[in-house]
């Protein structure tokens, strides 16, 4: 298949992302500027299919019944990555697209690591970040590798970076019960906006987690014991009534299990409580990426609308990759009954 190449120079695409930062910039700006991020974003899908292919035959080994996503970050959360860190530049913001392996157990999630840290192809390793051995604050778990896309066969995509992440189970449940709670309230709980008690919440159940894995505990939290920890996760589920309010989050879905496609667009509407899904094939991967950054577009102008293209495989792994989508949390309201009981 034919993936979209670079149009733009690194000048072009770092001068777009000030002009979409820029709250002076006129409409007919941003529309060309959103352009240039289009391509820029899109391009990054030849190398994520190279390491893709390279991280299923490592899981092969590891875990057979690993899950295995891929997606290109949204434009609000590229926007807002470039507010926070005003000395960034676009073209070297290096998490535009990524991969994520989700295994069984912490003890795969390093065979995976060591896996990668060991390989000898020709990509660099430019940031290896071990959140599970050192926790953010806010209960966030997983392991961040950032490698620098190098192949002689395929020059224009040299120096294009991809974030890969590999987590558990069990953090997986916890960082999209975060997303979906944070959905349904219209804040930003994954970026640490949003009412304390949630905040806090979060943070105790992490740490909760971490007790299960036997692996570091969240900062704040190391002097509480397992059974301190487990109750006082208890206490705000009761408090905030966790359980009931996730068991009510079920959004209506587009019928989309006739057949699997190649890429997933999907837009979730927390108001209305549905989801739309559209189907492409993997020849269609640019135009799947134009369609992105129109549907972004129009969520601008409706309130909390999320979209996101992503692909994930068969359609059930869809689910299970993207849950928060679905408002799905039931593999998290399983862990917290386990925790309370």
């Amino acid at each position: 298949m034919a993936y979209p190449t670079p149009k733009f120079s690194k000048g072009q695409i770092n001068k777009a992302g000030k002009v979409l930062t820029n709250e002076s910039s006129t409409d007919n700006e941003k529309k060309s500027a959103l352009e240039v991020l289009g391509n820029w974003r899109a391009c990054h899908g030849y190398p994520i299919n190279t390491f893709k292919v390279t991280l299923r035959q490592k899981l092969v080994k590891i875990d057979g019944t690993a899950l295995v996503a891929q997606r290109l970050k949204r434009t609000p959360s590229i926007l807002k990555k470039l507010q926070r860190f005003t000395s960034m530049e676009l073209a070297q913001m290096q998490d535009i697209g990524g991969l994520r392996a989700v295994v069984s157990t912490l003890v795969k999630v390093r065979k995976l690591e060591e896996d990668y840290k060991s390989s000898r192809f020709e990509h660099e390793l430019v940031s290896s970040r071990d959140y599970i051995a050192n926790p953010k604050s806010d209960g966030y778990r997983s392991v961040h590798l950032v490698f620098k896309y190098k192949n002689r066969k395929t020059p224009e995509y040299d120096g294009f970076s991809l974030e890969l992440q590999f987590r558990t189970k069990l953090q997986h449940a916890w960082a999209t019960a975060v997303e979906t709670m944070g959905t349904y309230l219209g804040q930003s709980l994954k970026s640490r906006q949003g009412e304390e008690n949630w905040l806090k919440f979060f943070e105790v159940t992490s740490s909760a987690f971490s007790h299960i894995e036997k692996s570091p505990l969240i900062p704040n939290y190391e002097n509480l014991s397992r059974e301190e920890t487990f109750l006082k996760v208890k206490t705000m589920a009761e408090e905030l009534q966790v359980i009931e309010k996730l068991r009510g989050f079920t959004s209506v879905t587009d019928e989309i299990y006739e057949k699997s496609g190649s890429y997933y667009l999907i837009v979730l509407n927390p108001k209305s409580m549905t989801t739309s899904v559209k189907r492409y094939a993997q020849r269609e991967l640019e135009q799947a990426t134009l369609d992105y950054t129109v549907a972004e577009i129009d969520s601008i102008a409706s309130d909390n609308i999320e979209v996101v293209l992503v692909s994930a495989g068969s359609v059930e792994n869809l689910r299970r990759a993207y849950p928060n989508y679905f408002l799905d949390t039931q593999a998290f309201i399983k862990q917290i009954e386990k925790i309370i009981s």
